[in-house]
């Protein structure tokens, strides 16, 4: 069996598993390194962050180019499906007709981490998103006192597509990416007992 053919497999079950998982308060697996990655729905904490970076960012963005939330980004050819929190792409004429993304109209992702899977976006993400050619990358955390990353500039390392820059900030700094700045001022932090 080819990756291709797992890929094939892994997306066909993700549609059936995704239906279920929906009904137990769990996201749409997403798929990365032949295998299906099983996440919790984000909890309103999380997505009043979101809520924060959408409402800044959206009022930069020139026409033609749009902010989705939770949208799948898929690279079929690499067998990865990613939904990123907060995504900033090319509005295109086939958008309303396409299940997923395509990551070559993708300017920015950003994710927002979760109180107990840090890795996934600290780690797996940093690696998938360069191979899919996403140019920007941000990681908002809003764990302890509240920090973000920057990753941009894809290069070849080790053979394989990564970014080459890496940039840190606290709550409080300002992310310039390209024309668009991101104030982290007011984002809210979790609370040391909250669970995402």
């Amino acid at each position: 069996m080819t990756e291709t053919d797992i890929y094939r497999h892994l997306r066909d079950y993700r549609d059936v598993l995704g239906a279920q998982a929906e009904q137990h308060g769990a996201r749409w697996p997403e798929i990365s390194d032949g295998r299906l990655i099983m996440m919790m729905s984000p909890r309103a904490r999380h997505q009043f962050v979101g809520h924060r970076l959408r409402r800044q960012l959206e009022p930069q963005l020139p026409d033609g180019v749009i902010l989705m939330v939770e949208t799948d980004v898929e690279d079929a050819s690499l067998g990865i499906l990613r939904t990123p929190d907060l995504v900033v792409v090319d509005e295109t004429a086939d958008l309303a007709h396409r299940e997923a993304l395509d990551p070559r109209s993708v300017h920015l992702i950003i994710e927002i981490v979760s109180r107990w899977n840090a890795s996934n976006d600290y780690r797996e993400k940093v690696a998938d998103y360069p191979r899919m050619g996403v140019p920007h990358y941000v990681i908002v955390d809003p764990r302890d006192q509240g920090s973000a990353v920057r990753h941009w500039g894809i290069s070849t390392q080790s053979g394989q597509p990564a970014y080459e820059n890496e940039e840190h900030y606290r709550y409080g700094d300002t992310i310039t990416v390209g024309e668009w700045k991101i104030d982290t001022t007011d984002l809210p932090r979790y609370d040391a007992g909250s669970e995402r």
